[in-house]
Formats: structure tokens, C-alpha cells, sequence
């Protein structure tokens, strides 16, 4: 059940991540970064894998686009 949980809120966070890549949206990697948080967390109480690499791979994705865009941009 967590794991269920942990890939939905995932990607709820991955679509949410879609339009930061935007130029001047990538401060919305600020809500999808602790967003998916709460589904790497829910996904490390689970007995499986799935939620939370996806989670992981989601943090990733927006940390790295952060960086490009010096955290505003």
C-alpha cells in the first residue's frame, strides 16, 4: 500500500516537474522537490523498490535542473 502511495505522489511530482523545465518556471522545482520527498519517504517504508526510485530519480531530475538554472531560473 505504501508503495502504491509512494508511486502516485511520485507522479504527481514528475508532472508537476514537466512544465519546470520551462524557461522562468524552474522555481517550481522548489514545490516538486519536497513533494517528492514525501514519496521517497512513504517508498523507504515499503517493502518494495518502485515508489521510491522513482521518487529518487524525480529529486534528481530536480536538483540537476536547479543547478542549470541557479536555483530562480
Amino acid at each position: 500500500m505504501l508503495n502504491i502511495a509512494s508511486i502516485l505522489i511520485g507522479l504527481v511530482a514528475l508532472l508537476l516537474a514537466i512544465p519546470a523545465f520551462i524557461p522562468l518556471l524552474g522555481w517550481a522545482n522548489w514545490i516538486v522537490i519536497p513533494i517528492a520527498l514525501v514519496g521517497l519517504a512513504l517508498g523507504a517504508m515499503s517493502s518494495r523498490n518502485t515508489g521510491r526510485n522513482l521518487c529518487i530519480v524525480v529529486i534528481v531530475i530536480g536538483i540537476i535542473r536547479l543547478s542549470i538554472g541557479g536555483g530562480i531560473i
